[in-house]
């Protein structure tokens, strides 16, 4: 057999002989730091823990609808509401109105009084989900020297949580909506401020605006229509003063023919003016037929074409007249009409020769104005392209301020309803499913697993007395233990020898640490029963 094996015999061997050497070592260790144990966990005074369970119940109505004005995690809110609840104030009133730690009191300061409240309160959030890591619900417990105290406490703190959850939620609702209200006014002052320059720069330059450049163009070109209008009745005037003044000649008794100046020469005034006012009459006849497709012949229009017409007439009648009363004298004599010379028909071609005068001034005069208009609104289309820049601007810098309004509008709506719906608490909300229980039973010191422990421990330290004596002693107990320290063999061994006398009283010895032995093993039982039974 190997020297190992040899040892690790030997070793084994040896087992039964310590513990029967040290027995009482072991024995008086594990029972004595038991009993001890026992007897300083008895004297600790009793603790009560009083527990309630806090719901965490979403908002009622679907964010879809309302959106919540906090997106604040749960768990962080939890953790701002702690420092709230567990403030300096709130805790010295809890301690006023409870009566906590009356005993500590008298030597604690009110730091040292907060830290001991603050170490028996706990919370303890719980996670709904192990994915989501969400917390659903969490739990406050608080630990007293009775059970009422304890209740009372977890009962105001989870008032505490509750309320404020309420306030804090109603408060950043609250903030959020004055603050989006504050917001919005002042967009809404810049907006009009922006809506004034806008306005402003239209008034002042009114005609010359991108969306004026159509009218513009139609308006320059009705002008320009007008202006041809008014230049073929200035050239028409023209014509009729030519044939009036003919007119007038041959009712005054002067050579016709002295007009050639204005007609050409080698050329009748009379007859040209005839031919005028015969395709005058034409041009007036077709366009009364064009009015008369488009309106009725008592239309103000075309009953003004009909007079235009009749007086054209006249006028054509009288120079065929004349016409005819100068043929006879053609011959180079000098045409003398009948009658005096400043008969009837001489003064109607002299108020005729006045209209025409006026006439003329007056489409001179629309002329002019016609002409002025146009270069007015070529201006116009001309500076349209500078002011359509100039505007783009301005109304970027406004349109960004509606769509900026706009958003703050609608926020401003959000958080209104969610501050409505966080008033009614029908919001995110704390909800006690549990309310704070009234211990029975104490929650410290844990007596049993003390003394169970104490007793563990103090075998363990009689194991180690023992094993430590056994090291210091280097007597032999053994024959082995000889042939291993002597390389010589054992030749003579002596029996122990022991008298009567000696007999009894080992005997007697032996019973009386057997009786002690059971007597402290009974005594350490009947300990941890009552330590079991009473808590």
């Amino acid at each position: 057999m190997p020297e190992s094996e040899e040892v690790q015999a030997f070793s084994l061997s040896q087992i039964p002989q310590f513990l029967r050497r040290r027995r009482w070592w072991i024995l008086l260790s594990g029972c004595t730091t038991t009993l001890a144990a026992i007897a300083v966990v008895c004297l600790l005074p009793n603790k009560y823990t009083s527990e309630a369970t806090v719901l965490v119940v979403q908002q009622q109505v679907s964010e879809r609808y309302v959106a919540p004005t906090t997106t604040t995690d749960i768990s962080q809110a939890l953790q701002g509401m702690t420092q709230e609840v567990l403030s300096r104030t709130r805790l010295l009133n809890i301690i006023d109105a409870v009566g906590l730690y009356a005993k500590e009191r008298k030597h604690l300061a009110p730091e040292q009084l907060l830290e001991q409240m603050r170490h028996d309160i706990d919370i303890l959030p719980l996670e709904g989900s192990t994915e989501h890591r969400n917390v659903t619900s969490f739990k406050i417990s608080f630990v007293a020297d009775n059970p009422q105290s304890a209740q009372e406490v977890t009962e105001r703190l989870t008032s505490l949580f509750i309320q404020q959850n309420v306030e804090m939620r109603e408060h950043q609702a609250t903030v959020t909506t004055d603050f989006l209200r504050e917001q919005l006014e002042g967009v809404k002052k810049k907006l009009a401020d922006q809506e004034a320059v806008v306005q402003s720069f239209k008034m002042q330059h009114l005609g010359e605006l991108p969306e004026q450049q159509e009218g513009n163009v139609q308006i320059l070109a009705s002008l320009s229509a007008q202006l041809q209008n008014t230049v073929a009745g200035l050239s028409r005037a023209q014509e009729q003063k030519v044939y009036l003044e003919s007119l007038l000649r041959g009712y005054q008794g002067l050579p016709v023919h002295d007009t050639g100046a204005v007609d050409g020469p080698g050329i009748d005034p009379l007859d040209s003016s005839t031919a005028a006012l015969e395709q005058e009459l034409s041009r007036l006849q077709a366009q009364r037929n064009a009015l008369l497709i488009t309106y009725t012949a008592h239309h103000p229009d075309v009953e003004k074409k009909d007079a235009e017409i009749a007086k054209t007439r006249a006028l054509l009648a009288e120079a065929k007249s004349l016409v005819r009363v100068q043929e006879p004298h053609k011959s180079g004599s000098p045409a003398v009409l009948p009658g005096r010379r400043d008969d009837v028909p001489t003064a109607q071609v002299k108020s005729q020769l006045e209209e025409n005068r006026v006439e003329m001034e007056n489409l001179t005069k629309d002329s002019n104005q016609l002409r002025e208009k146009i270069a007015s609104y070529q201006e116009r289309l001309n500076a349209t392209p500078v002011r359509e820049q100039q505007l783009a601007g301005m109304l970027r810098d406004y349109e960004l301020l509606k769509l900026s309004y706009a958003d703050l509008l609608k926020k401003q709506l959000e958080s209104g309803l969610a501050m409505s719906l966080e008033k009614r608490q029908e919001g995110q909300q704390f909800r006690l499913v549990d309310p704070p229980s009234l211990p029975t039973v104490p929650s410290s010191p844990k007596r049993v697993k003390i003394s169970l422990a104490a007793a563990a421990g103090g075998i363990v330290l009689g194991f180690a007395l023992g094993f430590l004596l056994e090291i210091m002693d280097h007597s032999f107990h053994a024959e082995k233990e000889l042939s291993q320290r002597f390389a010589v063999p054992l030749v003579l061994g002596v029996p122990l020898l022991l008298t009567t006398a000696q007999k009894r009283r080992r005997v007697w010895r032996r019973a009386i640490e057997a009786a002690a032995g059971c007597i402290l093993i009974m005594a350490v039982c009947i300990a941890e029963f009552y330590v079991y039974r009473h808590g």
